[in-house]
């Protein structure tokens, strides 16, 4: 399975080419970007965090506001009055047990002590732990989305059966660490693209010879 998905990864690399990382270097950042792309498009998490940091530059600023007054800045991004309260509780624990608003200390820790302590943080779950510590922390860490849980199913990387959490698992035992970043992102832009929930292009698909489910004819063409 690993070399499938070597040859499935090349493929995607030569359509969608190396994706080029573009978070910010604040390891808390991503963080709070992480917790804003939440159940929205990367249109409008990027609003959202843009209209954060102009009204609240440093996080003293977000912890000296109100949920409210940090809701209205994150509007654009859906979900604001969920994701407020969600990233002021995050910064409140960290300065209680860290004395500081920052995620540098999880550098220090292996995989899984990391991926436990973010986890224990207020809404984030295993997507976006992953999601942190491999766009903050660099960590070969596999995280799935829904693109991905889509496509991976119609490969057949995983079972029928599988949910987000479990695809996520199997992936992170499959995927050699130095395709993790190239393979997650290029995955997404193909769901996004291309294997779509609904209508799939199948006919513009890179993938057809390795896709069992088309071989199956459960998947049209248009």
């Amino acid at each position: 399975m690993t070399e499938r998905i070597k040859r499935i990864a090349a493929k995607l690399k030569d359509r969608y080419g190396e994706p080029r990382p573009k978070w910010p270097e604040d390891t808390l950042d991503v963080l709070v970007l992480t917790v804003l792309s939440q159940a929205t498009t990367d249109a409008n998490r990027d609003r959202a965090f843009q209209s954060f940091k102009e009204a609240f530059p440093t996080y003293d600023l977000v912890m000296a506001a109100s949920d409210e007054e940090v809701a209205r800045a994150i509007m654009s991004g859906g979900l604001a009055f969920q994701k407020a309260p969600r990233i002021r509780a995050i910064l409140a624990r960290l300065k209680e047990e860290r004395g500081e608003y920052s995620l540098d200390f999880l550098a220090s820790m292996d995989d899984e002590a990391a991926m436990d302590y973010l986890q224990s943080l207020p809404g984030i779950g295993p997507k976006s732990a992953a999601c942190i510590m491999l766009f903050a922390f660099d960590r070969p860490i596999f995280p799935v989305d829904t693109h991905i849980h889509r496509v991976a199913s119609r490969l057949e990387l995983v079972t029928n059966n599988s949910t987000p959490e479990k695809t996520q698992a199997k992936l992170q035992s499959l995927v050699p660490p130095d395709l993790v970043y190239s393979f997650h992102l290029n995955l997404i832009e193909h769901g996004r693209q291309v294997c779509r929930a609904q209508s799939p292009r199948c006919d513009e698909c890179i993938l057809l010879d390795e896709c069992p489910v088309h071989r199956d004819g459960a998947l049209g063409s248009s």
